[in-house]
């Protein structure tokens, strides 16, 4: 096609010298440039530093790639835009690819970017940075939100590719440590265009249900674009909502993703996962035996503790029964005291007389007695039979 266009240049000038020369419009000379320059270039990658990023409402993004002595305006268009992880900052140094061309309406020079990158992962350090440092702002980061994972879980849902290996290595773990565990699959996409949205749609749906105890989300390993669904800020924040504790099993070691940090325990694979999930069934088996080996002797224990309690107790009422009964003998002994002192017996002890009649009343006063009658007078030391001669009352 190149040497078509050429041709067509060179019959043009041919003509231009026999007949009169042809007039051209704007928009035919922006076309033939730029099937000329598309046609003379191929797709290529182009090294320099990023300047005046800014993408606009419609989504397209404009910036010009600067070096040491020249400068080329680039235009990443929509769909393009949509993968990068963030906005390349000013300066940046980056390699893209595309294509040259010409903006036939405006006659510009310009080159399409299909892809840009940055050395290393510096875009996608960026746009992590940025996102946690968002979600630690909003308190989603701090270690006291973190809920602690049940020891015994009944249920364990997980939230995986059902097509990759994870979901294997985490089954198989379950059912080899704990077989009797229940375990619910929510599949979702892990990586690729629409990932991030499934993951926070299965999360919802196993946060719905309520019916596992504790929910693994992950994935095996991957490159940064692989993992890139698990930096999404959307999936931290369904993890962050999830009603069940939550353990990030995304294959990697090195590298720490939004989804281990919101989480509420961070496992580096799967595998781990699942071990750090549900109890090791042998492991368990031994510690039930020293379990009930620990009561038996604490029951013994407590027995014994309580039989020494006992006589300590006992002891302890019987001494305060006796020293009980000693205070009241001091106190009743008192009392009898108090009584002979006050009775008739001390009377008569002194030296008095107590008069009786035939029945045994004693005889207060003149009025009690009558003439010639008999009566008896108890003395200290016995009793005399006595009879009345005479009466007079004293004034």
């Amino acid at each position: 096609m190149r040497h078509d266009l050429f041709d067509q240049l060179a019959n043009a000038r041919a003509l231009a010298r026999e007949q009169a020369p042809q007039v051209w419009s704007v928009s035919q000379v922006n076309a033939l440039a730029r099937e000329l320059l598309e046609g003379a270039f191929p797709p290529l990658w182009v090294a320099g530093e990023v300047s005046g990023f800014k993408r606009y409402p419609s989504g397209h993004c404009y910036f010009t790639l600067k070096d040491e002595t020249g400068q080329l305006n680039c235009v990443m268009w929509r769909e393009a835009a949509r993968a990068l992880p963030a906005e390349p900052p000013e300066g940046m140094a980056v390699h893209v690819f595309g294509y040259l061309t010409i903006y036939q309406r405006a006659g510009r020079f310009q080159f399409v970017t299909r892809e840009l990158m940055a050395h290393g992962e510096g875009l996608w350090r960026i746009a992590f940075e940025r996102a946690r440092k968002k979600l630690e702002a909003e308190g989603l980061l701090d270690p006291e939100r973190k809920r602690p994972l049940p020891a015994y879980p009944s249920c364990v849902g997980v939230v995986t590719s059902v097509e990759g290996a994870a979901v294997r290595d985490i089954v198989s773990i379950i059912r080899r440590r704990a077989p009797w565990t229940h375990i619910l699959i929510y599949p979702t996409r892990v990586q690729g265009e629409g990932a991030a949205e499934s993951i926070v749609s299965a999360l919802r749906q196993a946060g719905r249900a309520a019916r596992a105890d504790v929910l693994i989300v992950g994935r095996g390993g991957g490159s940064a674009e692989d993992l890139r669904a698990f930096n999404d800020e959307a999936v931290a924040r369904a993890i962050a909502r999830s009603p069940l504790p939550v353990i990030s099993a995304v294959g990697h070691e090195t590298d720490v993703t939004l989804a281990d940090l919101v989480a509420d325990c961070r496992a580096p694979t799967p595998s781990a996962a699942a071990e750090i999930t549900v109890p090791d069934r042998e492991r368990l088996g031994s510690e039930l035996a020293n379990a009930g080996e620990r009561m038996a002797t604490a029951l013994l224990s407590g027995v014994t503790r309580g039989v020494q309690r006992v006589e300590r107790l006992e002891q302890q009422l019987l001494k305060a029964m006796g020293d009980a009964l000693q205070r009241h003998q001091l106190v009743i002994g008192g009392l009898r005291h108090r009584l002979q002192a006050l009775g008739p017996m001390e009377v008569l002890r002194r030296g008095y007389a107590l008069a009786l009649d035939d029945r045994g009343r004693v005889l207060r006063g003149v009025a009690d007695f009558t003439l010639r009658s008999t009566f008896v007078l108890r003395l200290r030391d016995g009793r005399v039979q006595a009879r009345t001669e005479s009466m007079s009352e004293e004034v």
